[in-house]
């Protein structure tokens, strides 16, 4: 087959079912899913049984394939779509954030999680990503001027970050910061100055600096009221024994999440003498994920073969990196981040070729979303960042994330298929109107004689 034919080929599948390489990325990530969640597993099988945890992650990855399937058929420019994939999500989240905060079931110290049905849950952090991505596109969409954003779009970014970043907050710093993360891309692409980005991030962080002081104090202040209640408790004990009355409502199972995050990165700091330390209750993910990625070496071809998989708490979710690289070595452990990392160029060569700054603004939001929750959990994992809870896109186990990441690359292939579809006569969905105020022009279109070569 010649060139100009593999070319034809190749604008020929973009056109009817959306990119070949994201679609190519995204059956890689299954595979691996399968094969590796299901080896990291053995916990859950001596629980649950041979078969329930790889059914699980197939009916949920099953689940994730319809969305994909379904999305990318679908015009992205469509007001249906369009009004479904950012007022209503945003609806939607924020109504499950603020209940989380208050009623939600508590998953490793924090209320994370919320009920639908019996044995179904709904982790809205997760939603919380997908739904920036959507309110990011549509602000800097709407208030695209001279080729950058205006300032009431500027404040208005920062307003949505900040009320999701504030809602996430307690379940999970590395949400927050991935939040950041992911609209630093956005607005590198939507046009912004580097001034005005790098005046956001100086505003997040005074943000931040008064949150922490505040909970600070608050923590003081609570501390002192525990003590003065023990003191009360002890003098009415007509035994004269000490009872530790816990705050009401905290039923000793939620943990204050301020002092999680000072261990954990106090522990990170500290983290170059692990090997000479005892494994205790609190050390031992950071350990015997170490020990997993040591016994991996550079290269090794062990599916199924993983020897700290029934010690490592967690290694089916938040430590499914250590067990990959365990199984398939150092070089394996590359391989699945280059598969991340190009996803993320995937969607940077989608957008030179847009020629509105909304779809760009989907595609590499999408992209940005799922790269850096890659890049994040692999950074704990190998101790770059410190311990925090983070799935591994697609591979780790979490009925809420598969499905979220897959409606990312729903939307991911649907963008694509529209632009492919640029100057055919078939199927001219670019030129057709959408939502007014958002055809703004992409300020990063670059034009190509072959767009998909």
């Amino acid at each position: 087959m010649s060139p100009t034919e593999k070319t034809n080929r190749y604008t020929e599948i973009s056109q009817k079912y959306g990119d070949p390489w994201i679609w190519g990325i995204y059956i890689m990530l299954i595979i691996i899913s399968i094969v590796e969640s299901y080896s990291a597993s053995s916990r859950e099988i001596a629980s649950q049984g041979i078969y329930m945890p790889i059914i699980k992650q197939c009916i949920f990855l099953g689940l994730g394939a319809a969305c994909v399937v379904g999305l990318q058929r679908v015009d992205y420019n469509r007001p249906a779509f369009l009004y479904a994939m950012i007022p209503g999500l945003a609806i939607i989240t924020v109504f499950s954030l603020v209940y989380v905060m208050f009623f939600g079931e508590i998953i490793n110290g924090a209320r994370r999680a919320m009920t639908i049905l019996p044995g179904v849950t709904l982790q809205p952090a997760e939603l919380a990503k997908l739904s920036i991505v959507t309110i990011l596109s549509y602000i800097f969409a709407k208030s695209q001027k001279n080729q950058d954003i205006s300032i009431n779009g500027f404040i208005a970014a920062a307003f949505a970050v900040g009320l999701y970043g504030g809602l996430m907050i307690k379940s999970g710093l590395t949400n927050t910061l991935l939040l950041i993360a992911i609209s630093g891309s956005m607005l590198l692409i939507g046009g912004a100055k580097l001034k005005k980005i790098g005046i956001l991030m100086i505003f997040f962080g005074i943000m931040f600096g008064f949150f922490m002081i505040i909970k600070n104090k608050n923590e003081k202040t609570d501390e002192a009221f525990k003590e003065s209640q023990k003191e009360m408790q002890y003098a009415a004990n007509a035994g004269g024994e000490l009872v530790e009355v816990l705050p009401s409502g905290s039923g000793g199972k939620e943990v204050a999440r301020e002092g999680t995050w000072k261990k954990r990165l106090h522990d990170w700091w500290h983290s170059d003498s692990l090997v000479y330390r005892d494994i205790t209750a609190k050390n031992q993910q950071e350990m015997f994920s170490r020990m997993a990625q040591a016994n991996g070496g550079i290269f090794r071809f062990g599916v199924g073969k993983s020897r700290e998989c029934s010690r490592l708490p967690l290694a089916f979710s938040d430590y499914i990196y250590s067990i990959i690289v365990e199984e398939w070595g150092f070089v394996g452990g590359i391989f699945v981040m280059l598969l991340y990392l190009s996803l993320l160029g995937r969607a940077a060569m989608i957008v030179r070729r847009s020629k509105r700054v909304l779809p760009s603004l989907l595609v590499i939001g999408m992209a940005s979303f799922i790269t850096f929750q890659a890049l994040f959990h692999m950074a704990i994992n190998v101790g770059v960042f410190p311990v925090s809870g983070q799935p591994l896109p697609l591979i780790s186990k979490g009925g809420t994330s598969i499905i979220v990441i897959s409606i990312a690359f729903g939307v991911m292939l649907s963008v694509s298929r529209t632009i492919a579809n640029y100057g055919n006569k078939k199927n001219k969905v670019e030129e057709t109107p959408i939502i007014e105020g958002l055809d703004a022009e992409n300020p990063t279109e670059i034009p190509a004689k072959n767009v998909w070569k």
